[in-house]
């Protein structure tokens, strides 16, 4: 009798278990980080540890990488609610372990009655309001992805998030910062009031929040999916809750709304082939950054000032370019796409580069002033299968139009603030046609979610949070790991710089995070970049990467086994996770007791024999 107890004991104990958050870890950098896991078989890489468990935990039930980007990024709307949730949109690129690819366009849209001259009268209500409220598409795309290649229930997958909505979650450091950054505007709203203050004051660090019309929402779209959401009774209480506060929003928005398929931009450059998003993301300015910096051939021997110095000026002409760029439904993309895919052209901008010194914009032939979006999260996914999920989420700014629809528990975004609008300074260079306001039409974005492959094999999966900063911080993190050989923490460790060519300003990381990790661009390099003439202004933050590598070496040399190191980035406080799929997916801690009970498990009945 004792020993089928001692058995049922020792899988309870398994099964019980988180997943781990350190596992095999290949040097010493890695076991002294939560941040970053090493394992053999599949890892999941957030902005919330939580998040990344859970995810985690779909893989281990056999789950496929869509599975785990649905509920991962549920998760996240839940618990990171300033970045991201189902009120506003995402891009989510996918590559199937068979090769085959697809970006997923779910992209928030202008509603039907956005106009081109509908700021005129008071540009503000462009950032914040309901009218800065644009068509939410994450929740279609992430089903519409999920009925493509899903394999668990669809209710498995929204059940996590309905639970933490319901049941309640703690309030992250980050989290924190964010709500003191948008205490007024939260003060001012009734939902978020409701659901993120406590006797009139902010809840704090550790404090636990509740949204109990977030999880019965939620609930219902376990149930209905997203039929409820763009054709039933969720929509209709969101539309009038907008109405109430004098937002256009209809029920024809939503019910109009479509997810868009495409292939992804497929771009060689550095030994590497790169998957991107296509126009109106971040993938192709990306792309013509990492091309730029291509042209210099071998990095080793060039000093850091002299590389960051380049990397500024790669990004300047890659913003002056970037605004040429709109939604290719709308605008016609296909010269100023072709050439930021072209070597050619990337070798004419790497011309007018000059190593001792910087310029002023009308230097970089920016034609269009720029536009400033926020926010956002991002997850990279690797599944046992090998395949993998690159996905940018999105409300735009801090809590998006800072308006939580009562009725449903919904935070929605301010995205209309990502599209240019027609202005009289001639002072500035004029707004970018391109971007301009149309009924259905999407806003250009930032953000950049990006596959890595080698030879035809998935090699990493990498992608940023952070609004205008995202494009940097995704090809300096790629440039850190493929041209200049850092290990995968290293090069999401590195001290950042970014630059919009306007302001003609380099802001760099001068910051201690919420978690007490301090990022500073050294003074040496500040102190060269000063002398070639940039104007350099600290910055008290950054943009978040989620980044994880296949060592597509070991797969060749250890006869088909895999090593996969992720990193999620300190900056924001969240952590990885994986495992190492023997049985239902057992972790270092997890292994170790089964190490410690079998002998037991061989002993016990021969002594009760």
């Amino acid at each position: 009798m004792q020993y089928p107890l001692l058995l049922l004991l020792l899988v309870t104990i398994i099964l019980w278990l988180p997943p781990t958050s350190s596992l095999d870890a290949t040097n010493s950098t890695t076991k002294k980080r939560r941040e970053v896991i090493s394992g053999r078989h599949a890892a999941v890489a957030t902005d919330d540890g939580r998040c990344s468990r859970i995810g985690m935990h779909v893989l281990r039930e056999g789950g496929h990488a869509v599975d785990a980007s649905v509920a991962a990024a549920l998760c996240l709307g839940v618990v990171s609610p300033a970045s991201s949730g189902i009120g506003g949109g995402a891009f989510m690129l996918i590559r199937l372990a068979s090769g085959e690819a697809q970006a997923f366009d779910m992209r928030e849209t202008a509603p039907l009655l956005a106009s081109e001259n509908m700021y005129s009268s008071n540009t503000t209500l462009k950032g914040k309001g309901a009218l800065s409220i644009a068509i939410p598409g994450e929740l279609a795309g992430l089903h519409k992805a999920w009925k493509q290649y899903g394999r668990l229930p669809w209710k498995r997958l929204v059940s996590p998030a309905e639970r933490l909505a319901r049941l309640g979650f703690k309030i992250s450091p980050y989290l924190n910062m964010q709500m003191r950054r948008t205490e007024s505007g939260i003060l001012a709203d009734e939902g978020l009031r409701h659901v993120f203050t406590s006797n009139g004051s902010l809840l704090k660090t550790g404090e636990t929040s509740r949204n109990w019309k977030l999880a019965q929402t939620l609930r219902d779209i376990s149930n209905f999916g997203p039929r409820a959401f763009y054709n039933g009774s969720i929509g209709s209480k969101l539309v009038r809750d907008i109405h109430k506060v004098g937002g256009i929003l209809t029920m024809k928005d939503l019910q109009n709304y479509r997810v868009k398929l495409s292939k992804p931009i497929s771009y060689d450059t550095l030994g590497f082939k790169i998957l991107a998003m296509p126009p109106p993301s971040g993938g192709p300015p990306m792309i013509l950054m990492l091309n730029i910096l291509s042209q210099y051939g071998n990095v080793s021997g060039v000093s850091d000032p002299l590389w960051v110095h380049r990397e500024i000026e790669s990004l300047k002409h890659v913003f002056a370019v970037r605004m040429n760029l709109g939604d290719p439904e709308f605008v016609n993309v296909t010269n100023v796409l072709a050439d930021m895919l072209s070597p050619k052209f990337a070798e004419e901008l790497k011309k007018t580069i000059y190593d001792n010194r910087t310029f002023d914009p009308s230097h970089y032939g920016g034609r269009w002033n720029q536009i400033h979006d926020h926010g956002t999260s991002h997850l990279s996914i690797i599944d046992n299968k090998q395949n993998a999920v690159s996905m940018t989420t999105t409300v735009n700014g801090y809590f998006g139009a800072q308006i939580l629809s009562s009725s449903t528990g919904i935070i929605l975004n301010n995205e209309m603030d990502d599209f240019s609008i027609p202005g009289n300074d001639s002072t500035v260079p004029p707004p970018a046609p391109p971007n301009f306001i149309r009924p259905g039409k999407r806003p250009l974005s930032s953000m950049t979610p990006t596959i890595v492959l080698k030879d035809e094999q998935l090699k990493a999966v990498v992608g940023a949070s952070g609004g205008g900063m995202i494009i940097a911080a995704t090809a300096q993190v790629l440039l850190n790991h493929f041209a200049r050989g850092l290990d995968p923490l290293s090069s999401v460790m590195a001290p950042r710089v970014y630059h919009q060519l306007l302001p003609n300003v380099v802001q760099y990381e001068n910051w201690t995070t919420v978690t007490g990790d301090h990022f500073e661009v050294p003074a040496q390099i500040r102190k060269a970049l000063h002398k070639k003439g940039h104007v350099l202004d600290p910055l008290s933050g950054g943009s978040i990467c989620q980044f994880i590598v296949q060592q597509i070496e070991a797969l060749k040399n250890n006869g088909g086994t895999r090593e996969i190191v992720a990193v999620s980035d300190p900056r924001k406080g969240g952590f990885s996770s994986g495992f190492c799929n023997w049985g239902v997916g057992l972790g270092t801690t997890e292994l170790k007791l089964v190490i410690a009970f079998v002998p037991m498990l061989v002993f016990f009945p021969l002594v009760h024999s």
